[in-house]
């Protein structure tokens, strides 16, 4: 039989190209109007929740973060299979919930549970946030930039104020992280020698810059929170109130008195 159909297919060679020139054709037409994905959603909905906690040991993270968490979340309706992790300055919760489950439903489900449990976090620990939701086959394409001449801090910001940008516009396109980036920002740097012989400790020096920029990153500093506006009556008119930012270049920053 195996014999017939090689001496056939050379008897007739041009018929058999013609066949596979026709059937390439009829399957890149189908392709391209094919409404069907060509990797089907196989795996079950997983929801991912992770939560940034500065400045924490992993067995800190597991015992202020991660096990709160967990607690709160076990109870979803649908979950199959609850997974976390901790590690330094961050918590991993993975929700696999049982197939069928409806992916947009059961994140609405994880949110509700999620603001429960926000306000008995830390308050050095940022808000639990939820991952973009991934397809089975992960991301669909992965860039990578590179410069002999330009910083790595140059790089992140191209990356995130140009190349994401553009990319978020392409249709279909859901999200556009970025790996590994140097996100340019003012840092102080701390002198322990000086700060010994003026007897500062780091958290005066925390604090002190915090309250400087009116809008800190400690929550328990009076910097924390943003000054509010408002307006004054006069006779004549109304005059808008609006909070501006006391420091704003790294120049002002070293001018800042701790003690």
């Amino acid at each position: 039989m195996l014999n017939w159909i090689v001496s056939t297919s050379l008897r007739y060679r041009y018929l058999v190209v013609m066949m596979a020139a026709a059937l390439m054709v009829f399957g890149y037409v189908r392709l391209r109007n094919s409404s069907v994905d060509v990797f089907p959603e196989f795996a079950p909905p997983k929801v991912e929740v992770q939560t940034i906690c500065m400045g924490l040991s992993a067995s800190a993270v597991e015992e202020l973060v991660t096990v709160p968490l967990e607690q709160a979340l076990s109870g979803v309706q649908g979950v199959d299979i609850l997974r976390s992790r901790s590690v330094p300055d961050l918590s991993t919760i993975v929700l696999i919930f049982k197939p069928g489950t409806d992916l947009v439903h059961a994140r609405q489900l994880v949110a509700e549970r999620m603001n429960t449990v926000i306000p008995n976090l830390p308050t050095w620990a940022a808000p639990p946030v939820m991952i973009q939701p991934l397809s089975s086959t992960s991301r669909v394409m992965k860039i990578g930039v590179s410069s002999k001449t330009l910083p790595l801090t140059d790089l992140s910001m191209i990356a995130y104020w140009k190349i994401r940008a553009r990319l978020l516009t392409v249709p279909g396109v859901a999200n556009a992280p970025i790996w590994g980036e140097r996100i340019k920002m003012p840092q102080v740097q701390v002198d322990p020698e000086r700060m010994r012989a003026y007897n500062v400790t780091l958290d005066d020096v925390m604090e002190n810059t915090a309250d400087s920029l009116d809008a800190g990153l400690l929550f328990f500093s009076n910097g924390a929170t943003i000054g509010t506006g408002g307006f004054i009556d006069t006779p004549t008119n109304r005059l808008t109130i609006r909070s501006v930012l006391p420091h704003v270049s790294p120049e002002k920053m070293a001018l800042i008195t701790i003690a």
